[in-house]
Protein backbone atom coordinates (compact mmCIF):
# COMPACT_ATOMS: atom_id res chain seq x y z
CA UNK A 1 0.00 0.00 0.00
CA UNK A 2 1.68 3.50 -0.70
CA UNK A 3 -0.07 5.96 2.13
CA UNK A 4 -0.74 9.54 2.01
CA UNK A 5 -1.87 11.65 4.37
CA UNK A 6 -5.67 10.13 5.09
CA UNK A 7 -5.76 7.61 2.19
CA UNK A 8 -4.02 4.98 1.01
CA UNK A 9 -3.80 3.33 -2.59
CA UNK A 10 -3.82 -0.59 -1.99
CA UNK A 11 -4.70 -3.47 -5.01
CA UNK A 12 -7.91 -3.49 -5.68
CA UNK A 13 -9.70 -7.06 -3.70
CA UNK A 14 -12.49 -8.44 -4.78
CA UNK A 15 -14.90 -7.43 -2.39
CA UNK A 16 -14.00 -4.07 -3.79
CA UNK A 17 -15.70 -4.42 -7.58
CA UNK A 18 -19.32 -5.11 -6.78
CA UNK A 19 -19.70 -1.37 -4.55
CA UNK A 20 -17.31 0.22 -7.37
CA UNK A 21 -19.26 -1.16 -10.15
CA UNK A 22 -23.17 -0.50 -8.43
CA UNK A 23 -22.06 2.92 -6.77
CA UNK A 24 -19.79 4.06 -9.43
CA UNK A 25 -20.33 2.88 -12.98
CA UNK A 26 -24.29 2.60 -12.41
CA UNK A 27 -23.99 6.25 -11.98
CA UNK A 28 -24.92 6.96 -15.30
CA UNK A 29 -24.56 10.66 -15.76
CA UNK A 30 -21.38 10.93 -13.65
CA UNK A 31 -19.86 8.08 -15.22
CA UNK A 32 -20.16 9.92 -18.49
CA UNK A 33 -18.07 12.44 -16.80
CA UNK A 34 -15.42 10.10 -16.44
CA UNK A 35 -15.23 7.62 -19.43
CA UNK A 36 -15.05 8.69 -23.25
CA UNK A 37 -17.07 5.75 -24.33
CA UNK A 38 -20.46 5.25 -24.27
CA UNK A 39 -22.09 3.82 -20.82
CA UNK A 40 -23.90 0.48 -21.44
CA UNK A 41 -25.52 -2.11 -18.97
CA UNK A 42 -22.84 -4.51 -17.52
CA UNK A 43 -24.27 -6.76 -15.28
CA UNK A 44 -23.29 -7.48 -11.50
CA UNK A 45 -20.41 -9.97 -11.34
CA UNK A 46 -18.92 -8.92 -14.79
CA UNK A 47 -15.49 -10.08 -15.64
CA UNK A 48 -16.41 -6.72 -18.15
CA UNK A 49 -16.71 -3.92 -15.61
CA UNK A 50 -14.58 -1.62 -15.25
CA UNK A 51 -13.42 -1.97 -11.71
CA UNK A 52 -12.55 -5.50 -12.57
CA UNK A 53 -9.05 -6.34 -12.49
CA UNK A 54 -7.14 -8.69 -14.62
CA UNK A 55 -3.39 -9.45 -15.20
CA UNK A 56 -0.46 -6.70 -14.31
CA UNK A 57 -0.14 -4.46 -17.13
CA UNK A 58 2.58 -1.99 -18.03
CA UNK A 59 0.23 -0.03 -19.62
CA UNK A 60 -2.14 0.70 -16.56
CA UNK A 61 -2.55 0.56 -12.66
CA UNK A 62 -5.59 0.26 -11.22
CA UNK A 63 -5.88 0.61 -6.95
CA UNK A 64 -8.69 1.09 -4.51
CA UNK A 65 -8.59 3.90 -2.26
CA UNK A 66 -9.01 3.53 1.35
CA UNK A 67 -9.60 5.74 4.47
CA UNK A 68 -6.12 5.13 6.71
CA UNK A 69 -7.70 5.37 9.87
CA UNK A 70 -11.01 3.05 8.97
CA UNK A 71 -9.62 1.19 6.12
CA UNK A 72 -13.14 1.73 4.37
CA UNK A 73 -13.41 1.51 1.06
CA UNK A 74 -13.27 5.39 -1.00
CA UNK A 75 -13.37 5.11 -4.33
CA UNK A 76 -10.91 4.11 -7.10
CA UNK A 77 -7.46 5.52 -8.61
CA UNK A 78 -5.55 4.83 -11.32
CA UNK A 79 -2.62 5.72 -14.04
CA UNK A 80 -3.53 4.78 -17.60
CA UNK A 81 -2.13 5.00 -21.38
CA UNK A 82 1.36 4.80 -19.46
CA UNK A 83 3.42 5.36 -22.09
CA UNK A 84 7.25 3.58 -20.99
CA UNK A 85 8.91 5.23 -23.96
CA UNK A 86 7.85 9.18 -23.68
CA UNK A 87 7.56 8.03 -19.45
CA UNK A 88 4.35 9.78 -19.23
CA UNK A 89 0.52 8.67 -18.20
CA UNK A 90 -3.10 10.34 -17.59
CA UNK A 91 -4.11 9.82 -13.90
CA UNK A 92 -7.80 9.33 -12.84
CA UNK A 93 -9.82 9.26 -9.79
CA UNK A 94 -13.73 8.72 -8.59
CA UNK A 95 -14.57 9.24 -5.31
CA UNK A 96 -17.29 7.38 -3.56
CA UNK A 97 -20.45 9.53 -2.70
CA UNK A 98 -19.95 8.99 0.85
CA UNK A 99 -16.63 10.67 0.51
CA UNK A 100 -17.03 13.67 -1.27
CA UNK A 101 -16.42 16.67 0.37
CA UNK A 102 -13.77 15.48 3.06
CA UNK A 103 -10.69 16.86 1.29
CA UNK A 104 -9.46 13.17 -0.15
CA UNK A 105 -9.19 13.93 -3.76
CA UNK A 106 -6.33 15.97 -2.88
CA UNK A 107 -4.35 13.23 -1.19
CA UNK A 108 -5.49 10.81 -3.86
CA UNK A 109 -4.26 12.47 -6.76
CA UNK A 110 -0.57 13.31 -4.24
CA UNK A 111 -0.26 9.78 -3.78
CA UNK A 112 -0.73 8.76 -7.63
CA UNK A 113 1.84 11.63 -8.47
CA UNK A 114 4.15 9.48 -5.83
CA UNK A 115 3.72 6.03 -7.31
CA UNK A 116 3.65 7.65 -10.69
CA UNK A 117 7.44 9.45 -10.33
CA UNK A 118 8.78 7.59 -7.53
CA UNK A 119 8.13 3.93 -8.25
CA UNK A 120 7.11 3.77 -11.84
CA UNK A 121 10.37 6.18 -12.81
CA UNK A 122 7.86 8.34 -15.22
CA UNK A 123 8.38 12.23 -16.02
CA UNK A 124 5.05 13.76 -17.07
CA UNK A 125 1.78 12.99 -15.48
CA UNK A 126 -1.47 14.09 -16.89
CA UNK A 127 -5.18 14.92 -16.05
CA UNK A 128 -8.03 15.11 -18.37
CA UNK A 129 -11.05 16.69 -16.72
CA UNK A 130 -14.69 18.71 -17.71
CA UNK A 131 -13.80 22.32 -17.13
CA UNK A 132 -16.86 22.96 -14.76
CA UNK A 133 -15.10 19.62 -12.43
CA UNK A 134 -13.95 22.24 -9.93
CA UNK A 135 -13.22 19.62 -7.35
CA UNK A 136 -10.65 17.84 -9.54
CA UNK A 137 -9.11 20.74 -10.65
CA UNK A 138 -8.90 22.18 -7.36
CA UNK A 139 -7.07 18.64 -6.43
CA UNK A 140 -4.68 18.46 -9.30
CA UNK A 141 -3.68 22.65 -8.56
CA UNK A 142 -2.90 21.27 -4.97
CA UNK A 143 -0.61 18.82 -6.22
CA UNK A 144 1.40 21.18 -8.39
CA UNK A 145 -0.25 20.53 -12.06
CA UNK A 146 -0.78 23.48 -14.32
CA UNK A 147 -3.95 24.17 -16.61
CA UNK A 148 -2.01 23.43 -19.89
CA UNK A 149 -5.46 24.19 -21.93
CA UNK A 150 -8.71 23.90 -22.72
CA UNK A 151 -10.45 21.41 -25.57
CA UNK A 152 -13.72 23.23 -26.24
CA UNK A 153 -16.32 21.33 -26.80
CA UNK A 154 -14.27 18.10 -26.88
CA UNK A 155 -16.60 15.93 -24.74
CA UNK A 156 -20.13 14.81 -25.30
CA UNK A 157 -21.57 14.30 -21.95
CA UNK A 158 -24.88 13.00 -21.48
CA UNK A 159 -26.31 14.74 -24.04
CA UNK A 160 -23.92 17.74 -24.39
CA UNK A 161 -20.61 19.10 -25.31
CA UNK A 162 -18.33 20.16 -23.10
CA UNK A 163 -14.93 21.58 -22.35
CA UNK A 164 -11.86 19.59 -21.23
CA UNK A 165 -9.50 21.04 -19.10
CA UNK A 166 -5.57 19.62 -19.33
CA UNK A 167 -3.48 19.49 -16.71
CA UNK A 168 -0.15 18.92 -16.81
CA UNK A 169 2.82 18.29 -13.93
CA UNK A 170 6.39 17.38 -14.65
CA UNK A 171 8.90 15.29 -11.76
CA UNK A 172 10.67 18.12 -11.45
CA UNK A 173 8.11 20.18 -10.45
CA UNK A 174 6.56 17.76 -8.19
CA UNK A 175 9.99 17.22 -6.30
CA UNK A 176 9.69 21.02 -5.76
CA UNK A 177 6.23 21.06 -4.79
CA UNK A 178 6.53 22.91 -1.12
CA UNK A 179 7.41 25.81 -3.02
CA UNK A 180 4.22 25.51 -5.55
CA UNK A 181 1.72 28.79 -5.54
CA UNK A 182 -0.56 27.82 -2.98
CA UNK A 183 0.88 24.53 -1.10
CA UNK A 184 -0.43 25.93 1.98
CA UNK A 185 -3.92 24.98 3.66
CA UNK A 186 -6.73 23.95 1.70
CA UNK A 187 -9.53 26.00 0.92
CA UNK A 188 -13.53 25.81 1.09
CA UNK A 189 -13.29 24.68 -2.62
CA UNK A 190 -10.84 22.29 -2.29
CA UNK A 191 -11.98 20.50 0.24
CA UNK A 192 -15.18 19.91 -1.17
CA UNK A 193 -13.53 17.69 -3.81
Amino acid sequence: MIRGNKIGLRARHDADIPVLHAVLYNDVATRSRQDPRPWHPIPPGSAHSPYAVGEPSDTAAAFSVVELDSQELVGAASLWGIDTHNRSAHLGISVLPDFRGRGFSSDIVHVLCEYGFAVRGLQRLQVETMADNAPMIAAAKRAGFTIEGTLRRSAWVYGAFVDQVILGLLVHEWLHEDETPGAGPLTAEEVKG
